[in-house]
C-alpha cells in the first residue's frame, strides 16, 4: 500500500474547488519559490505524518455529508502533490466515489506523474508562475521546461476545460508586459480559465 508524507490536512475550505473542501498539502516540493504560501512544506524531510490511503481515508471522511452536500471533496496541494500521483491513483479507489478531486499543481514533474492520474482528478489549479523562462527560473531555481510540455500534452488530451490557471503578478519579478505575454501564450495553447492574482511579498 503507497504511503506519503503529508504536512498538513484543513477542513472547511471554500477556495479550492467546487463546494466545500478539505486541503490535504503533501510535504516536499523541487521548487524554492520566494513568496511560497506554504514553506514549511517544501522541505522533503520536513516535519510531516505519514499516511497510507486508508489512514488518510479515515482521517477526511468525517466531512463526507459536507462534501455530498456542496459537490466537494479533496484538493491535494503541497508542496508538490504529482510527486505522489501513485498515492493519489490509491486514494480514489479507497475514498467515496461521488468525492470531487482536485489538484493544486506546477506541473513541473515529469509527464509520467501526470499521465498517472489525469483519470482521476476532476479539475486543476496549475500556478504557471510565468511563461518566460528566465523570469520562472530566477523565482523558483528551475526551468519551466516541464511546465509547458504538461500543459500542451494535457490541452491535446481534451482537458483544457478542467485546468484553471494561475498567472500570478510576482513582486521584484514579473510586470503587466510579461502577465500578458504570459495570458497570450496560455490563449495560444488553447486555454482560457485564468485566476489572476498577486503573490504577497514577505
Amino acid at each position: 500500500m503507497e504511503k506519503a508524507k503529508i504536512a498538513n490536512i484543513s477542513r472547511h475550505r471554500l477556495s479550492d474547488g467546487k463546494g466545500i473542501t478539505t486541503l490535504v498539502a503533501f510535504q516536499g516540493c523541487m521548487l524554492h519559490c520566494r513568496y511560497c504560501l506554504n514553506p514549511n512544506a517544501i522541505d522533503f524531510m520536513g516535519d510531516a505524518s505519514e499516511f497510507t490511503c486508508m489512514s488518510l481515508y479515515e482521517a477526511v471522511k468525517i466531512d463526507d455529508l459536507y462534501f455530498k452536500a456542496t459537490g466537494g471533496g479533496i484538493t491535494f496541494g503541497g508542496g508538490e502533490p504529482l510527486l505522489y500521483s501513485s498515492f493519489i491513483r490509491e486514494f480514489k479507489e479507497v475514498c467515496e466515489a461521488d468525492w470531487q478531486l482536485n489538484l493544486e499543481t506546477s506541473l513541473n514533474v515529469p509527464r509520467n506523474k501526470v499521465e498517472e492520474i489525469i483519470s482521476v482528478i476532476d479539475e486543476y489549479f496549475i500556478d504557471i508562475k510565468d511563461m518566460n523562462a528566465n523570469i520562472y527560473e530566477q523565482y523558483t531555481g528551475k526551468g519551466n521546461e516541464n511546465v509547458i510540455e504538461n500543459l500542451e500534452w494535457m490541452v491535446g488530451q481534451g482537458m483544457a476545460d478542467k485546468m484553471v490557471i494561475r498567472v500570478p503578478t510576482i513582486p521584484d519579478f514579473n510586470g503587466v508586459a510579461d502577465i500578458e505575454n504570459s495570458l497570450a501564450i496560455l490563449k495560444s495553447l488553447g486555454m482560457s480559465r485564468v485566476d489572476r492574482f498577486t503573490y504577497i511579498n514577505k
